[in-house]
C-alpha cells in the first residue's frame, strides 16, 4: 500500500502537469520538446508554424472511370477527357489513356497529379530503353508488376498514390490486361474497370460477352462506346468526350476524341426533385 505522506515522491507531480497547449502534444516525464523523437519527426515533415504531416490524405484533381477490354486481336482501354477539381469539371481536354510503347498502353483514374509524377518515371525508363537500342522494350506485364510494387510501397508508408491504373498490351504474342489500385492490389481479367465503371460498365461488357471468350475488334469498340455513354449519364464526374487506346500485334495507337450522342428526353419524366 502506497504511503500518502508528503515524503512520498512517487506521485509528486500533478497528473496533467506540464500539459500541452490546445492542439499540442503532451511531453511525458523524462522527455522535453528537444528530446522527443515524435516532435523531431513532426518538425521534419511539417511546414514551419503549421501542424500536420504534409501527405495527400485525399485526392484533389481527379479523373473518373477507365474501362479496359481484351478482344480477339489485342486490348482496348477508354477514358473520358475530364479531370475534376473537387466537384468542378475544371479540365475537359486531358487525355487519361496513354501509349507507353508499341507493346504497352495504360489508363489511370484518381489523383491526376500523382499519375503525372508516376508517368515521368515511366517516360524516363522508355527513354533509357530507346537509348540502349538493344531491341528490349518494357512489356505490359513488367510495367504491371512494377506498379504493384510502387503502389504497395507508398501505401505501406501511409502516403499512397491515389490511383487506380489499367495496364494492357501484348506480352509474348498474348493480349494482357490488368488492374492495380492504390494499395497495390492487382488482378488480370478479360475486362477491367475503375471507379464507377466497376458498377456500371463491367455488367454491360459481361452481358455482351455471354458465352464468348473474346469480342471482335468492332464489337469491343461498340461496347466501349456504350459503356462511356452510360458512364456519362450516370456519373456526375464524366463528360461525353473520350479517348481510346488500342494495342494489337501491329503496335499501339491512341484514337479519338470521340463524343457520345446526348439524349436527355428522359429528364422530362423525372419527378420529385
Amino acid at each position: 500500500m502506497f504511503s500518502t505522506s508528503n515524503k512520498n515522491t512517487l506521485f509528486c507531480k500533478e497528473f496533467w502537469g506540464n500539459g500541452p497547449a490546445p492542439g499540442g502534444f503532451y511531453n511525458f516525464v523524462g522527455t522535453n520538446e528537444n528530446t522527443s523523437n515524435f516532435n523531431k519527426v513532426c518538425k521534419e515533415y511539417t511546414t514551419p508554424g503549421l501542424f500536420g504531416t504534409q501527405h495527400s490524405f485525399s485526392p484533389i484533381t481527379t479523373g473518373s472511370s477507365v474501362v479496359g477490354i481484351k478482344f480477339d486481336g489485342g486490348v482496348m482501354i477508354a477514358a473520358d477527357n475530364l479531370v475534376s477539381y473537387g466537384s468542378l469539371a475544371r479540365y475537359q481536354d486531358v487525355e487519361r489513356v496513354f501509349k507507353v510503347n508499341d507493346k504497352t498502353i495504360m489508363g489511370a483514374s484518381g489523383d491526376f497529379a500523382d499519375f503525372q509524377s508516376l508517368k515521368r518515371s515511366i517516360d524516363q525508363k522508355i527513354i533509357e530503353d530507346t537509348c540502349d537500342d538493344d531491341e528490349i522494350i518494357m512489356k505490359p506485364k513488367a510495367l504491371y508488376t512494377w506498379l504493384t510494387r510502387i503502389l504497395y510501397n507508398r501505401r505501406s508508408r501511409f502516403n499512397p498514390l491515389w490511383l487506380e491504373i489499367v495496364v494492357g498490351g501484348f506480352d509474348n504474342g498474348i493480349p494482357f490486361l490488368g488492374h492495380v489500385d492504390l494499395r497495390g492490389r492487382a488482378y488480370e481479367d478479360t475486362v477491367v474497370a475503375t471507379s464507377f465503371g466497376k458498377h456500371l460498365a463491367l455488367p454491360l461488357v459481361r452481358e455482351k460477352l455471354g458465352d464468348k471468350k473474346l469480342l471482335t475488334l468492332s464489337e469491343a469498340k461498340e461496347v466501349l462506346r456504350e459503356c462511356m455513354e452510360v458512364l456519362y449519364y450516370r456519373d456526375c464526374r464524366a463528360i461525353p468526350k473520350y479517348m481510346v487506346a488500342v494495342c494489337t500485334k501491329d503496335g499501339s495507337v491512341i484514337e479519338g476524341p470521340f463524343n457520345n450522342d446526348e439524349n436527355w428526353k428522359l429528364a422530362t419524366m423525372v419527378k420529385g426533385y
